[in-house]
């Protein structure tokens, strides 16, 4: 039987090759890197090849940072979470019952921006944009607090957020409280111009099957959902620090602010994280991202202190995921068991 290094080896060159865009994978138990390599092109230019510095951009696997900043906002007492939206947004004021818990677990019921972005939108909206179109809408869709509901336009308000709370600029608070403290130096918020390390630009494929430039497009600009640029060795090191680090530890905030999304089967959002159980009750958590040229996976299973992590400038790759998903199967020690497995599954469809 292969060892799960020799497997991914082989998975890895059986999607890739040195002509093409390709993926980064990353597996750590505890203090120990089981695995980390990159295949194929992280600019297919320059020829330059993704290595465990390459920074992807991260679409909604940035939530879990968004949250965070919000976490150690209420962590000052600088924000309750039960503070109402509109104490914070007066152009929000009909939006009177909405919490702030509601924006971070998706239960708050407000309107999709990229349904009413104009059809003849050319330049890349801005946070400021979706909070005008959100301003724009009369009526959320559901009661707020009474439906899960996935939602872009909340975390991009929970970014303005925390520069209205604090009067800095989010890159900067980013920098300040989770990239430098945590020594994440390849890490970054995407903004227009930033010189991002190491970076890899995202590519999809056209009718004819052949990778085309597609790193951007209207709506991958906004900063709350899904702007942040980090490599698999920066990642780790964020991800060591939700357990380790008092100051970003979330285990206790996990189970104190979930949303149901499926009760009869043990499965919640919260903190930026999609979260579920089985057996006796261990927890095990992802999240993914999908965005222009980009597909992202990452995964926790707290009861082996497991980290697996997939990065793709590729995008809606989800056949290597699916395929990634299969191969860990062999590995119970780094496979989910819980109904992570079935939504993984529908993602990966």
């Amino acid at each position: 039987m292969l060892t799960l290094p020799q497997a991914l080896d082989r998975l890895l060159s059986r999607h890739y090759t040195f002509q093409t865009p390709g993926a980064m994978v990353l597996v750590a138990k505890g203090d120990e890197v089981i695995y980390s390599r990159g295949a194929g092109l992280a600019n297919l230019e320059t020829g330059a090849a993704i290595t465990p510095e390459t920074t992807f951009r991260m679409a909604s696997v940035s939530k879990q940072f968004t949250a965070m900043c919000v976490h150690l906002l209420a962590q000052q007492q600088k924000l309750g979470l039960s503070d109402k939206l509109s104490v914070y947004f007066p152009e929000l004021t009909h939006f009177k019952n909405i919490q702030l818990l509601h924006l971070l677990n998706h239960t708050s019921g407000l309107p999709d921006f990229e349904e009413f972005i104009p059809e003849n939108q050319t330049t890349q909206l801005s946070d400021e944009d979706v909070l005008r179109i959100t301003a724009a809408q009369e009526s959320t869709l559901f009661c707020p607090g009474t439906q899960y509901r996935y939602s872009n336009t909340a975390f991009i308000l929970l970014g303005l957020l925390v520069e209205r709370v604090t009067r800095i600029n989010y890159a900067i608070f980013l920098q300040e409280n989770i990239f430098q403290p945590l020594q994440m130096h390849h890490s970054i918020l995407y903004g227009a111009g930033a010189a991002i390390p190491n970076r890899a630009l995202g590519y999809s494929r056209d009718a004819a099957g052949q990778f085309i430039l597609s790193d951007q497009n209207v709506g991958t600009a906004t900063c709350g959902d899904g702007c942040i640029y980090t490599s698999a060795q920066d990642f780790l090191k964020w991800q060591r620090a939700l357990s380790n680090s008092p100051l970003f530890n979330i285990n206790n905030a996990l189970g104190s602010y979930p949303a149901s999304i499926k009760a009869d089967r043990k499965w919640f959002y919260s903190m930026g994280w999609f979260m579920a159980t089985y057996g006796s009750g261990h927890p095990e958590l992802f999240h993914s991202g999908d965005t222009s040229g980009f597909t992202n996976l990452v995964i926790r299973l707290p009861q082996h202190n497991v980290l697996i992590a997939c990065f793709s400038n590729i995008a809606h790759n989800h056949t290597f995921l699916k395929d990634l998903l299969q191969e860990l199967k062999q590995f119970p020690e780094f496979s989910p068991r819980s109904e992570l497995v079935h939504h993984l599954q529908e993602l990966t469809r």
